[in-house]
């Protein structure tokens, strides 16, 4: 049966209400960066966010175009434990996607929704400050050897202070994860990760991050076995059966640093689905999956 217009609107109320001025970053990525109608919808969603008085703060990846970018330039991408091996071409090549391609995009397209965008990278005010990520351990034929990740980045300071000013402004921000070291050097940083840490270090409300499945799956072929809620400390027995791994797993893991460091919720949803946003945050049921602390029962 049809709900009624006038019944959608009386669910969403009470969530309007609980979420006001509430900070929500949002993690966009997925089959969404390549589908102009889908991006369209997200955006749209977050524009109304923003005028019922929410504070969204957009993180982008953009993984699937720079992989598309390199291949057409002959280079073959390689990618240890859902991260990306970059070296100094591989890193140009990705700044030039992000900042210079998919970060305009999402601005143009707050503006033609009617709200107020403004494009920023990590390098922008110092806004993420990073280290070079140490070796990874990883099994290679059944050997476990170090990998060197070349200029992939952790974070170490989100610079929350131009955050702060261009939400109070009315603008939407849109993050490029591109982060700047010490000495001034570009470092490449896994979105889902720099939106949780982003999230993290502005206390906010939500952190939701955008993938190309429901949520998690107890079976990755069915899409009826979504997971709807996690508590924090079952995610990494989740990791070591198997149930989340490839590029899942900083995914779940930055959902951790989150919720650890504050994040009330921390919301897994496939953005595939049209307006999947606003059916997350504010219908009874959701779309995806929920992580959360054991301890805060809803």
């Amino acid at each position: 049966m049809t709900l009624k217009r006038e019944n959608v609107l009386i669910e969403a109320l009470p969530y309007i209400r609980k979420f006001h001025n509430a900070i929500m970053v949002i993690k966009v990525g997925g089959h969404a960066m390549v589908d102009k109608q889908i991006m369209s919808d997200i955006i749209e969603d977050v524009v109304l966010l923003k005028f019922v008085g929410i504070h969204p703060i957009i993180v982008h990846g953009g993984g699937p175009e720079i992989t598309e970018k390199m291949n057409r330039m002959g280079k073959k991408p390689k990618f240890v434990g859902g991260l990306r091996i970059t070296d100094d071409e591989t890193l140009e090549i990705a700044r030039m996607v992000l900042v210079g391609n998919i970060n305009t995009d999402i601005v143009s397209l707050i503006g033609k929704h009617g709200g107020k965008g403004i494009g920023l990278s990590g390098k922008d005010g110092k806004l993420i400050i990073a280290k070079k990520m140490a070796a990874q351990k990883v099994m290679i034929e059944n050997k476990e050897q170090e990998v060197d990740l070349g200029w992939v980045g952790e974070t170490e300071i989100i610079n929350t202070e131009i955050l702060e000013i261009v939400t109070e402004h009315g603008y939407i921000p849109v993050i490029s994860p591109i982060a700047i070291d010490s000495s001034g050097r570009g470092l490449n940083i896994n979105a889902d990760t720099v939106a949780g840490d982003i999230a993290a270090a502005l206390r906010a409300q939500k952190l939701i991050l955008m993938t190309d499945v429901p949520g998690i799956l107890r079976d990755i072929e069915d899409k009826s076995s979504r997971i709807s809620r996690v508590k924090l400390e079952d995610v990494e027995k989740l990791v070591r059966e198997g149930v989340i791994s490839g590029g899942m797993v900083p995914k779940l893991r930055g959902a951790v640093t989150a919720v650890e460091s504050g994040v009330e919720r921390v919301h897994i949803i496939d953005g595939s689905v049209s307006h999947s946003v606003l059916l997350e945050l504010f219908t009874d049921t959701g779309i995806g999956t929920m992580v959360y602390r054991g301890e805060d029962e809803e």
